[in-house]
């Protein structure tokens, strides 16, 4: 065994005695440092990005937990919750007929109202005593705005405490599950200030409906008051209830839909493409809604053979006078064929006719573009055929007979009738459109009817079926309100209905003036 040289234990005996401590807390340090080296230190924005999923998270589970409250709400009794979303608004389920959404305001979170029943008792005392009803929307008024405050209230104490839990169980520091309470609680602050801000009491005007289509025109009204300069929130959030109350009848049945005398009401369909599912989705329509006259904007069949016209007898059974016009899968022999059945108007080259107490002018589409032996002529030859309908329609009114409402099946066509009519209908183009022209003349595209035919099965997802319905007023000929309709296509059974306003109709517009027609050349 080897000896230690005196001179090293010489200097080990003259250490002092704390040595032993230093040198061992040395040599930990050098044992532990290259291991703290090795611990990754994360990001601010890491560590900012995960404190603000803990947040969003724990405020989502506090509102599932705690963020809903039970309101009476004039004869029924609701669910009041707040959910997470994009878009925001207000959504009002009627199980099992289906849903209200209103465009209520724009924030993070969405007000859902569950109509969970009818209360026998409240309901009762409306009926025994009808002279209640006048004073319902303050009713309603006051129930709803009591249940937002405690929603509100409740749904608060729900984020706020979700964000806290989350966060202490997640970090296990007070200090940091304090700064996700408070961090949660700044941006419920600032969602209510955004949806304070954007707050739209006037959306229930243009409710969108989807659900059992039967259920649409009692649950989303007639076009009645629709022109309102006071209390528009309170008049039509009480008429909401009034039509949801009528539907939770004792006897379970829906009430008979009972249409504004003052409204002339046009089904505007189009594009059928030989989809025999349309005829009885166009007299389901014109027996819910009371439809006064029916306005087919072309494309009816697909080939235009005299073959496929046994197709079109069902017009004649559909409740209501037909106006139609020829459009590019149209042909000749279609046109004769319809020209020779009862109670169906067929317009070409400027034709006008009165039905239902509205003048109609139309023409039919130049181009049958199913015969391969005849070259289209495009844009130019629709345009002609429209200037030939505009030309038409001047001379109507320079003889006393002024035409209310144009149609051709291409827009291009309907477009050169811009100044001379107050609305021209088209389609052909299988998606709704609305816009107004530059002269003053609303231009209305229709869907198609027949979800695009057989062409329905070509995408991945099927066409939509798609109609409108045109509330015009009875005195001044002018559009008062529409409905879009939108069921599913080829295989399914969603149904949505919303109602929208023309500017000059919105409530504390100016009515725009009639578009004056110009002179013929």
């Amino acid at each position: 065994m080897a000896r230690v040289p005196a001179a090293v234990l010489h200097r080990i005996r003259t250490l002092p005695r704390s040595a032993p401590r230093a040198l061992s807390r040395h040599y930990r340090a050098r044992r532990t440092h290259p291991v703290t080296e090795l611990v990754h230190q994360p990001h601010p924005y890491t560590r900012a990005l995960g404190l603000m999923a803990v947040v969003l998270l724990g405020a989502w589970l506090g509102l599932l937990i705690v963020g809903n409250v039970r309101v009476p709400v004039g004869p029924m009794n609701t669910t009041m919750t707040l959910r997470p979303s994009v878009a925001g608004g207000t959504k009002i389920n009627v199980a099992p007929l289906g849903a209200l959404e209103l465009r209520s305001h724009v924030a993070p979170f969405r007000l859902d109202v569950d109509v969970d029943r009818l209360d026998p008792a409240r309901a009762q005392a409306l009926v025994d005593h009808p002279e209640r009803i006048s004073g319902l929307q303050d009713e309603v008024a006051h129930d709803v705005e009591h249940g937002t405050l405690d929603l509100a209230v409740r749904s608060c104490v729900a984020v706020v405490s979700g964000a806290t839990a989350l966060g202490l169980a997640v970090y296990r520091r007070p200090r940091r599950a304090l700064a996700a309470g408070g961090l949660a609680l700044a941006l419920l602050a600032a969602s209510g200030a955004t949806a304070y801000a954007t707050w739209n009491p006037k959306s229930v005007l243009e409710p969108r409906f989807s659900g059992l289509l039967s259920s649409a025109p009692s649950l989303v009204g007639n076009a009645r008051n629709i022109v309102t300069e006071f209390d528009v929130y309170q008049q039509e959030l009480a008429r909401l209830v009034t039509n949801v109350t009528k539907l939770y009848d004792v006897t379970s049945t829906l009430p008979t839909y009972e249409p504004d005398p003052t409204t002339i009401r046009v089904l505007h369909v189009s594009d059928i493409h030989l989809n025999p599912a349309s005829w009885k989705i166009i007299a389901s329509l014109v027996k819910q809604y009371d439809i006064n006259v029916i306005v087919d904007s072309g494309d009816t069949m697909d080939h235009g053979t005299a073959a496929e016209n046994g197709f079109l007898d069902p017009i004649a059974d559909l409740g209501a006078p037909y106006v139609w016009v020829r459009g590019n899968h149209d042909s000749q022999i279609t046109q004769r064929y319809l020209e020779r059945m009862k109670n169906v108007h067929v317009l070409d080259e400027g034709r006008a006719v009165s039905v239902a107490g509205l003048r109609f002018a139309g023409v039919g589409d130049p181009q049958y573009t199913p015969d391969r032996a005849i070259k289209p002529g495009g844009n130019p030859v629709e345009e002609m055929a429209g200037a030939q309908l505009a030309s038409a329609i001047r001379d109507q009114a320079a003889a006393g007979t002024p035409v209310d409402i144009a149609i051709a099946h291409e827009p291009s066509a309907a477009r050169e009738t811009d100044g001379t009519v107050p609305m021209v209908l088209a389609g052909h183009l299988h998606h709704e459109e609305m816009e107004v022209m530059k002269q003053g003349t609303r231009l209305r595209i229709e869907g198609s009817t027949g979800g695009s035919g057989l062409r329905a099965v070509e995408g991945k997802y099927p066409d939509p079926i798609e109609a409108s319905i045109l509330y015009v007023n009875r005195d001044t000929r002018r559009l008062q309100a529409w409905d879009e309709i939108r069921l599913g296509g080829l295989g399914l059974t969603t149904a949505e209905v919303s109602r929208h306003l023309p500017k000059e109709n919105q409530p504390g517009a100016t009515p725009s003036p009639a578009p004056k027609p110009t002179p013929s050349p």
